[in-house]
C-alpha cells in the first residue's frame, strides 16, 4: 500500500517544510496507511491572514466562473468515484457500500453548489407601503460574508467537507478548513481535486491538528462565519470563543423512529436494520431509539432481529460487507460500556453485544432503562433499542424527552397520526414511512435543541454564508 500524506495548504502552497507528524491508521487492520502534518500556531495565523487578504479577490470572481469550477470538481469526482470510496474505507473503516454512496452524494453536493452559485437572487421592495416612501424603492442582493471557517468531523469526511466548501465558494467566500484528525488524508485528496478543477489557490487554506487549532481559528476576528459539524461539548467551546460572528452548528442526535400499530412491519424492520448500523451507527441521524406499539412489538422485534443478524460484518473493503468497524478501539470500548450498563439495568440483549478490536457487532436491546445512556445520550455506534409504548401521545412524549432534536421517523398509514406526530415532535425533520436516517443533500438539514443552529444543503448554507445588502433609490418629488 502506498503511504499517503495529509499536508497543510497555506496561501496557495502545500507546506513542504518539516512539521510534527502523526501516523494515520486503518482502524480495521491497525495498519499505518499514511501520516499527517500538524499545524503550528504560526501556520494557523498564516492561513487566517491568507484567507482574509484574498477575500475581496475571490468575491470578484463572477458567479458563472465559480459555478464552472464547482461543476468541474463534481465531474472529476465522478471519474474517481471508486478510488475516493476506497480511500474513505481504508481511513475510517466504513464499508464500500456506504463510501460509494457517500462519494455519490458528494458529487451531488458539489453539483448543487455549482447550480446555486447562479441563484443568489434578491428582490425589489416598493417604498410606498409607508407614507414616507412614496418616491422610494429598495433593491436587495446577496454578498459574500468574507471568510468561512469550516470544521468537519470524521463520520462523513468527504461529503461534509463538500457541504461547507461548496456553498462557501459558491457564495464567493474564502475558506479556512480544519478536517477531523482521523480523516485528514481524504481531505487532502479532495483539496487536490478542487485545485485541479480550477479552484483559485488562495480561495482555501487547510490546517490540520486537534482542538487547539480549531480554537485559534474560531476566536479570530478575521473569520466571519463558523460552520461546524461535531459534538455538543466542542460546540459550546466554539460559542464561548467565537465572539460576535455567525456560528452554524450541525450537531448530534438521539434519533427516534416510531412504529405504530398499523405500520408495515417488514418495511419498518428492514429499514431500521439498514439505517441503524450503516457506518457502524456513526451518524447523527442513525436509528437509535425505536418506539413500537405494544400490540406489534413482539413480531416487530423478531423481524428486526432476523434483519440485523443477516447483516454481514467484516472487512470494509469487501463489496458485500454491511458493517465495518468504528473509528477506533476507544470508541468501541465506550459503546460496549454503554451496552453493559443498559443490560445491568434490566435491558434484554436481543442480539449482538460482542466486539473484536474496533468492530462492535450490530446490537439490539429491548426496553433498556429510561435513564440509561443508550436511551438518553447519542450512542454513535451500532446499538438500537426497541421500546414499547401504549398510546401515540406516550410515543411523542418519549421521543421529545431528549436534549437532541435532529430528525425522527414514523411508520403509519393513518393521516391523522402523521399530522399529530409531525406537528408535535421537537425535531428539525420528520420522515414518514421511513426512519430518522434519511437525508437528501439539497434539502434543508438541521435540528433544534442540542442538535444545532442553522440548516445545511447548498441553497440554505449559501443563505447563511452571505449577507443581504440593500440599495435604496429615492426619486425626485414631482
Amino acid at each position: 500500500m502506498n503511504m499517503r500524506k495529509a499536508q497543510l495548504y497555506i496561501n496557495g502552497t502545500w507546506v513542504e517544510e518539516p512539521r510534527a507528524v502523526e501516523p494515520v491508521k486503518n482502524p480495521y487492520t491497525g495498519e499505518v496507511i499514511g501520516e499527517q502534518q500538524l499545524a503550528t500556531p504560526d501556520d494557523v495565523e498564516r492561513a487566517l491572514a491568507s484567507a482574509f487578504a484574498a477575500k475581496k479577490d475571490i468575491a470578484r470572481i463572477p458567479a458563472y466562473e465559480r459555478a464552472r469550477i464547482l461543476k468541474k470538481a463534481s465531474m472529476l469526482l465522478e471519474e474517481r468515484k471508486e478510488t475516493f470510496a476506497r480511500y474513505i474505507s481504508e481511513e475510517l473503516g466504513k464499508p464500500l457500500k456506504n463510501t460509494l454512496d457517500e462519494v455519490s452524494r458528494s458529487i451531488e453536493t458539489l453539483e448543487q453548489s455549482a447550480e446555486e452559485a447562479k441563484r443568489l437572487f434578491g428582490e425589489t421592495i416598493p417604498g410606498d407601503a409607508s407614507a414616507r416612501g412614496v418616491k422610494a424603492v429598495a433593491v436587495t442582493f446577496r454578498v459574500p460574508v468574507g471568510v468561512v471557517a469550516a470544521i468537519t468531523p470524521f463520520n462523513a469526511p468527504l461529503n461534509l467537507i463538500c457541504h461547507k466548501v461548496g456553498p462557501a465558494f459558491a457564495a464567493g467566500n474564502t475558506v479556512v478548513l480544519k478536517p477531523a484528525p482521523q480523516t485528514s488524508l481524504i481531505a487532502t485528496e479532495l483539496l487536490k481535486l478542487l485545485l485541479e478543477a480550477g479552484l483559485p489557490p488562495r480561495a482555501i487554506n487547510m490546517v490540520l491538528g486537534g482542538a487547539e487549532v480549531g480554537q485559534q481559528i474560531v476566536k479570530d476576528d478575521r473569520v466571519n462565519v463558523i460552520s461546524f459539524t461535531g459534538g455538543v461539548v466542542a460546540s459550546r467551546n466554539i460559542c464561548a470563543l467565537a465572539g460576535m460572528k455567525k456560528v452554524l452548528l450541525e450537531l448530534g442526535g438521539n434519533a427516534a423512529t416510531i412504529v405504530h400499530e398499523d405500520a408495515d412491519l417488514k418495511r419498518a424492520a428492514a429499514l431500521c436494520a439498514k439505517t441503524g448500523y450503516s457506518n457502524s451507527g456513526q451518524s447523527c441521524i442513525s436509528v437509535q431509539r425505536i418506539y413500537v406499539h405494544e400490540s406489534v412489538v413482539e413480531p416487530f422485534t423478531d423481524l428486526l432481529k432476523r434483519e440485523v443478524e443477516a447483516l454481514k460484518v467484516g472487512d470494509p473493503l469487501l463489496p458485500d460487507t454491511d458493517v465495518g468497524c468504528m473509528v477506533d478501539e476507544r470508541a468501541a470500548d465506550r459503546v460496549m460500556d454503554w451496552i453493559d450498563e443498559a443490560i445491568a439495568g434490566g435491558a434484554t440483549l436481543v442480539c449482538g453485544g460482542k466486539r473484536r478490536g474496533a468492530t462492535v457487532e450490530p446490537t439490539v436491546l429491548f426496553n433498556p432503562p429510561k435513564r440509561s445512556k443508550v436511551v438518553c445520550e447519542e450512542v454513535f455506534g451500532p446499538v438500537v433499542s426497541v421500546i414499547p409504548y401504549r398510546t401515540i401521545d406516550e410515543a411523542i412524549a418519549e421521543t421529545n424527552d431528549s436534549a437532541f432534536g435532529l430528525q425522527a421517523g414514523l411508520f403509519t398509514n393513518r393521516m391523522d397520526i402523521v399530522y399529530q406526530v409531525a406537528e408535535a415532535l421537537d425535531v428539525g425533520g420528520v420522515v414518514i414511512n421511513g426512519t430518522s436516517n434519511f437525508r437528501l443533500d439539497h434539502w434543508p438539514y438541521g435540528g433544534v435543541k442540542n442538535s444545532g443552529i442553522g440548516r445545511e444543503g447548498p441553497r440554505y448554507a449559501i443563505e447563511e454564508m452571505t449577507e443581504m445588502k440593500m440599495i435604496v433609490w429615492q426619486f425626485p418629488q414631482g
